[in-house]
């Protein structure tokens, strides 16, 4: 199949970058384009916009019909905010609402997420709330407001979804309800009239259809005492049956066993992940009772990380892993040949996903990136050979040159070889450069190829930006895993310090002009280096770091998953001296701090105690509180002010 490019005027708001483009704004500014889906019949694009603060918008829009997009639904943030929105029918769609708090009834709990399935017309008529709601007289909270496990697409506006059920106080009464767990529901979203298909249980996990109707797997938490015991239990029904079967039992701490994924109807089997040699691989086994698995795909270097699924059956085309740079085996032959057709069409940018298709596959939704490109969406007819541009996802940056974003590895003290990428400002030698070391979240993640705003934004200021994945990083198998990078946390640590020591060593670095900064485990990185190597980094930025590990795990104390947590991040002297607030004194370098006062990830108080900590230590420090803001500080402007002072900080704090 052979794709021609036309670039049709389908964009809608984009404006490019002028030269005085403001570049903490731009790079600052959320997606324009934060989640989008196709209709079934291919007709229609669905997608969210962001408003102002944390708030988004459901717009709507037929290309060749519609001369505007219509406004379906729009969520303040203020808390409540949106996110998931897919198509129901042909003019209806399901969104997840979605919101933090801090309910004075629970504060030992800290802050609580909380959610809820809403329908909407396309044109925002006939609202709908989907999922349950307790009253008064409910024991408990329903926090968890279920999700859509089939989109029903034979159906006209249909669901099959799980919805939790709270019992009451008003026993003895017609009106009590002694029913309590999740149950799964098929649900009319029109007018809400709802069968019952499976009765409430507690500590279900997930539910699978066959994309069909048809329930076909269930998994199960396993509790020990109330507490998470980190197994889940799943369960398979043979066609035809009610029965449910054991079909595997997955650890999701060290993610060993079988883990299903998506259930494949033609060949009534399920596809999901085991390791194999220390790296997740695909694996395919059988629901027709006698559990026969294979291989399906694997590799021997990286983890295979997840599957390509296509349309609205969510049918499974292919798999997804990274090495150097994130890659698709593609199981179906037509998608292959139509990747290697879109890669002529679009050599600029060489990440090509199938965001969402038609029902038949006739039409689908295509975005396309590379490191210097946030990328584009694009809508294929399959037949006609035809692609039309629709719109940029951050067209705050059309205009600005963007840097290139390089594989590369250094050698860590023991020899090892630490893979990463390297930033430089575009059009420059690359030598000599103030530099900024750049650890990932997580711990449990690794950086990929692709364009980062926030190393954009530092590589548009002049800044070379190194981004490690060293020991404790996911993707690489068992063996790079180590236990994880807070119990790993001197090998992590050390790794990212070589990375540093290969910046000066090339050339590349002014070891004058060395700075490093993270976010979440990154923040925890980067202090945490700063105690270690005190006259290695000249500053240090920390955006909602973890600073105190013993108080890490307290935070979980009121939470099912303590035990897990607690064995998680372990115990001993190397928790203490893995706190950067606790030896805060051995810092020399100035530091600043960012976080939200509603971040569900590191709570505030782990910046508020290493705060006072460097203040009790006479280090020069800068501490930054966005109220009511989460871990992603999702907030343009925010972001931007982050951005700019961060930066104002750093050449302060070197000399610039």
């Amino acid at each position: 199949m052979t794709v021609r490019l036309i670039v049709a005027a389908l964009a809608l708001g984009a404006t490019g970058a002028s030269a005085q483009t403001d570049l903490a704004t731009a790079f600052g500014a959320r997606e324009q384009i934060e989640q989008i889906s196709l209709s079934p019949d291919g007709s229609r694009l669905a997608y969210l916009v962001p408003t102002r603060g944390q708030g988004s918008a459901l717009l709507t829009y037929a290309p060749g019909v519609d001369k505007e997009p219509k406004v379906a639904l729009t969520i303040s943030g203020e808390p409540d905010r949106l996110s998931g929105c897919n198509w129901i029918a042909n003019d209806r769609l399901a969104c997840r609402v979605w919101g933090l708090a801090r309910p004075a009834v629970l504060a030992q709990a800290g802050v609580i997420p909380y959610s809820r399935v809403v329908a909407v017309d396309a044109n925002g008529g006939n609202p709908r709330m989907l999922s349950t709601t307790g009253n008064s007289d409910s024991r408990g909270f329903n926090l968890r407001g279920g999700e859509v496990i089939d989109w029903l697409p034979d159906e006209d506006g249909s669901v099959l979804m799980t919805r939790l059920q709270l019992p009451d106080s008003r026993l003895g009464t017609r009106l009590g309800k002694s029913e309590e767990g999740m149950t799964l529901d098929k649900i009319n979203t029109r007018n809400l009239s709802a069968t019952r298909l499976e009765t409430a249980e507690d500590d279900i996990a997930t539910y699978m259809s066959d994309r069909r109707g048809t329930l076909r797997i269930k998994g199960v938490v396993q509790n020990e005492g109330g507490r998470d015991s980190g197994f889940i239990r799943y369960y398979y029904r043979q066609i035809g049956s009610k029965k449910w079967e054991p079909l595997s039992t997955y650890n999701y701490v060290d993610e060993t066993g079988f883990e299903p994924d998506s259930v494949d109807y033609e060949r009534n089997a399920v596809y999901g992940f085991r390791k194999r040699d220390g790296r997740k691989a695909v694996f395919r086994m059988s629901l027709d009772g006698s559990l026969r698995e294979e291989l399906v795909f694997e590799r021997p270097d990286v983890d295979v990380d997840s599957l390509v699924h296509i349309g609205r059956r969510n049918r499974v085309v292919g798999a997804s892993y990274a090495t150097d740079i994130r890659q698709t085996h593609y199981f179906d032959a037509d998608l292959a040949k139509l990747r290697d057709s879109l890669a002529k069409a679009l050599p600029k940018q060489p990440s090509v996903r199938i965001v969402d298709s038609s029902v038949d596959e006739k039409k689908l939704l295509i975005w396309a990136g590379s490191d210097n490109d946030p990328g584009v969406y694009y809508i294929l007819d399959r037949t006609t050979k035809q692609m039309a541009v629709f719109q940029p996802i951050r067209p705050q940056l059309e205009g600005v040159q963007l840097a290139e974003m390089k594989p590369v590895s250094y050698p860590a003290g023991d020899g090892t070889m630490i893979p990463g990428y390297l930033t430089l400002p575009a059009g420059g030698a690359g030598k000599n450069l103030p530099a900024i070391l750049m650890p990932h979240g997580g711990p449990g993640a690794r950086d990929e190829w692709g364009f980062d705003w926030l190393a954009q934004y530092y590589a548009a200021r002049g800044f070379a930006v190194l981004q490690p994945n060293f020991r404790g990083s996911t993707g690489y198998g068992d063996d790079w895993y180590l236990q994880n990078g807070f119990k790993s946390w001197p090998t992590a640590i050390a790794d990212i310090g070589d990375g540093a020591r290969w910046l000066i060593k090339q050339g590349i670095a002014d070891p004058k002009k060395l700075a490093i900064v993270g976010w979440s485990y990154g923040g925890y990185a980067a202090l945490q280096s700063a105690v270690i190597d005190p006259a290695l980094f000249k500053a240090v930025v920390a955006i909602a770091p973890v600073t105190d590990l013993p108080l890490l795990k307290e935070d979980s104390r009121w939470w099912s998953d303590y035990r897990l947590v607690s064995d998680f991040i372990g115990s001993g002297p190397q928790i203490q001296q893995g706190s950067p607030a606790r030896n805060a004194a051995r810092i020399k370098a100035p530091v600043m701090l960012f976080h939200g006062t509603m971040d569900r990830n590191v709570d505030i108080e782990q910046t508020k105690v290493m705060d006072k900590a460097l203040t009790a230590a006479g280090v020069s420090h800068k501490t930054v509180i966005f109220e009511n803001r989460d871990h992603q500080i999702e907030d343009s402007a925010m972001r931007a002010q982050m951005l700019r002072e961060s930066d104002a900080f750093l050449r302060q704090s070197m000399g610039m």
